[in-house]
């Protein structure tokens, strides 16, 4: 209840930005399961955008980096499981290293997928350092191409020491200059694997898809509703007191929606929230 209290103080100072206080005023919805869903797929917006109701977390500073890493052959694992074999089976891989993310299996259907840090997302995040996130994702060749450059980027920079204004300074720079390209139409990608872990809150875990747009709000796909099973929020900073460097990027909203099942067709159980 003081997550809900926390989001709905946020979301009447901001009541139009793309934040995370009506993905958590969606917590209290029940009777019906596109609602259920809703609220299972709300706790995990905040891996690839994250953002949470809470203003403190337990992770202050950044963890070792030895802390992130994996073993190389249980990440390409993880990372294949993000989406149905029919997907990942062909596509690239990447793992995660002291520098960021290499190539470590060619693909060829143009789908690349890799596990994602808590710090490869939004630039702020309550969970931004937790060493636990291992969040398996696979996207298709348009997001390949134009999201993930992103998180390349942002990663190698904080892996760098690098500070959230000079990362922000650098993708500015990549957008102007082309070294990033333009986000392409149809961009998506699917988190399905039922090995990944998305965050500390509830179970974990859920299995979604998540489709990126370059709109400012989340109100242009009518997102957020009780009555809807879409979850829509702001990539670069979910809540809100970050206007300015928002302005300063592209816009892009990610919106996502939960699935019943895992990568490998086993059903997922409700989410215990």
């Amino acid at each position: 209840m003081r997550a809900i209290r926390i989001a709905k103080d946020v979301e009447d100072r901001d009541p139009r930005s793309c934040t995370a206080a009506r993905i958590i005023r969606l917590l209290t919805a029940t009777g019906r399961s596109a609602v259920r869903t809703t609220a299972r797929a709300a706790r995990f917006l905040a891996v690839t955008a994250p953002a949470l109701a809470s203003p403190t977390t337990p992770y202050a500073h950044m963890a070792p980096i030895d802390a992130y890493l994996m073993d190389r052959h249980q990440e390409i694992a993880l990372a294949r499981s993000a989406a149905p074999s029919s997907v990942s089976k062909d596509a690239t891989i990447l793992v995660l290293t002291r520098t960021g993310y290499e190539t470590a299996a060619s693909g060829t259907n143009g789908f690349v997928c890799w596990v994602s840090r808590s710090f490869s997302g939004s630039l702020e995040s309550p969970e931004r350092w937790n060493p636990k996130i291992r969040a398996a994702e696979c996207q298709n060749p348009q997001a390949a191409r134009s999201v993930l450059p992103i998180a390349k980027l942002v990663t190698s920079m904080v892996l760098a020491g690098r500070t959230t204004a000079e990362t922000i300074t650098r993708l500015r720079t990549a957008f102007s200059t082309h070294e990033i390209q333009p986000l392409e139409s149809g961009a998506m990608s699917y988190m399905m694997s039922k090995s990944a872990y998305l965050t500390d809150q509830g179970d974990h875990d859920m299995p979604h898809v998540m489709f990126y747009v370059a709109v400012k709000n989340a109100s242009d796909w009518g997102a957020n509703a009780p009555d809807t099973p879409i979850i829509g929020g702001n990539y670069w900073f979910l809540t809100p007191g970050h206007e300015t460097e928002s302005a300063s990027l592209p816009p892009l909203c990610i919106f996502l929606i939960g699935v019943p099942i895992w990568s490998d067709g086993t059903p997922a159980p409700r989410n215990r929230m």
